[in-house]
């Protein structure tokens, strides 16, 4: 009962700090990066909004501006194909199979995204990708996260 508590007092925690970020608008956003801690829960939370509401609702939730998209935060969604189901810098890519997708240093980023949610179910991937912010490519580390019950895989990156 205690580790329930506990649980829900430190997710209520980084929810408040991401909440303090949304707050500062969107203009200070752009120079505001969470932390990799609140990136793993903001993660977590749009894992949780497709598992309750479905990719096509949560799709209309996490391209529009606000909790899951600000600066150069965004959630992405493929599903075990490697398919874009969400990409808000580019909503028209979605639908495009990606697995074979390499940053700009050859790494296979999105074969690395899903061997990380099929074998471990979340943790973090490193690569490079173009910051829609700076509009230059830049180092990123996604927290990936599978939706429990689903062969889709949500995450969130923060360039470095």
């Amino acid at each position: 009962m205690m580790r329930l508590s506990v649980m829900g007092m430190i997710r209520g925690i980084g929810l408040a700090a991401i909440g303090i970020l949304m707050v500062a608008g969107a203009a200070s956003a752009d120079t505001l990066k969470p932390t990799r801690s609140e990136v793993e829960i903001l993660t977590a939370r749009a894992a949780e909004v497709i598992e309750a509401r479905g990719i096509d609702a949560a799709r209309e939730v996490f391209n529009a501006e606000g909790e899951f998209k600000f600066g150069e935060i965004y959630v992405n969604v493929i599903d075990f194909t490697g398919t874009w189901l969400v990409y808000p810098p580019r909503p028209a890519s979605v639908g495009y199979k990606v697995v074979n997708l390499k940053d700009p240093d050859g790494k296979s980023m999105v074969q690395d995204i899903l061997k990380v949610a099929q074998a471990s179910g979340q943790g973090w991937v490193s690569y490079r990708w173009l910051n829609p912010v700076s509009n230059r490519i830049e180092p990123k580390s996604s927290f990936v996260k599978r939706v429990a019950g689903k062969e889709l895989v949500a995450y969130i990156g923060v360039y470095e």
